[in-house]
């Protein structure tokens, strides 16, 4: 099973989100509203499985993440052993705690989406990695209950703009451009199995393989990681953890290869599947600047 969201317009202008199972390239089944979806997940994906709702042609609507708008979207930093080597920070050198940075639901797009240049970077940088949502609220848990609290997983890349990255010790800004944070479907947990047992994670630049490594990889796990957080502050259903990205990304190779306006980008995780995004040029942004405040979104 893989749920997307779909995004409507009624006669009067108002725009609906509703979570809907992809059953082909042209057609979906909706499961439930987005905000309702996200009030039980656990219990809308069960009953997905055994009613299918109303069809929808893909051409009628626009496919968008499924996202609640104020969902926390948490991203690990530096989390699979050899991409913390090839940072310089040493093979074996982890902190007690796991570095943790924020995006925000307006930079997440989806497959298929074009993703701009900004205008002071000199290309962009691949992170093909996995996300976890949650499906409960979380305070104060343990390893066990945060982990069953995950419902789904998908396909993710933390595209980067690494010179706004690099400009201070914070690295929000880089991890934050416009449209640079594709989202494949959810696929529910129970279908993907433990990430600690190993998907391969694959990223490919123009077809070439650049990325390829397993989750098994992985320093601090989503269980721990997620209980880690709630002790801070209370993980809501819908809130997201993108788990970190493995070697081979393109600032840390001589010479350095960032992504530029014509390139294609693909992220493939196991049981996930594919994510295939075209990078375009800032110009971009400047036709986008008038869309309504939303996560950004492509037509299909």
């Amino acid at each position: 099973m893989k749920l997307i969201g779909l995004a409507s317009l009624d006669e009067a202008g108002t725009r609906t989100v509703h979570v809907a199972e992809q059953i082909s390239q042209t057609q979906a089944a909706v499961v439930a509203e987005l905000r309702e979806f996200w009030s039980d997940a656990a219990g809308h994906l069960g009953r997905a499985r055994v009613c299918a709702g109303t069809v929808v042609d893909l051409a009628d609507v626009t496919v968008v993440p499924p996202v609640l708008p104020e969902a926390r979207v948490i991203c690990i930093g530096l989390n699979y052993r050899k991409h913390h080597a090839e940072g310089s920070y040493g093979a074996e050198d982890f902190p007690e705690h796991p570095t943790l940075f924020a995006r925000w639901t307006h930079s997440l797009t989806v497959d298929g989406a074009e993703i701009p240049v900004p205008a002071t970077e000199r290309g962009l940088d691949w992170e093909g990695e996995v996300v976890a949502y949650i499906g409960s609220e979380l305070v104060d848990a343990t390893e066990d209950e945060a982990l069953n609290a995950v419902v789904g997983y998908s396909t993710f890349n933390d595209v980067t703009s690494r010179l706004a990255q690099k400009l201070t010790s914070q690295w929000i800004l880089g991890k934050n451009g416009d449209g640079s944070g594709p989202l494949g479907p959810l696929v529910p947990a129970d279908e993907v199995g433990d990430l600690r047992d190993g998907l391969r994670v694959q990223t490919r630049v123009n077809g070439e393989i650049v990325q390829d490594a397993s989750t098994a990889d992985i320093v601090y796990t989503v269980g721990s990681t997620l209980a880690h957080i709630s002790r801070t502050f209370t993980l809501q259903p819908g809130d997201l953890l993108a788990t970190g990205t493995p070697e081979g990304v393109g600032y840390s190779r001589s010479p350095e290869w960032l992504l530029h306006p014509g390139d294609v980008v693909e992220v493939e995780v196991e049981r996930l599947g594919t994510l295939t995004n075209s990078v375009v040029a800032n110009d971009a942004r400047h036709a986008q600047s008038g869309r309504a405040a939303a996560p950004v979104v492509a037509t299909v």
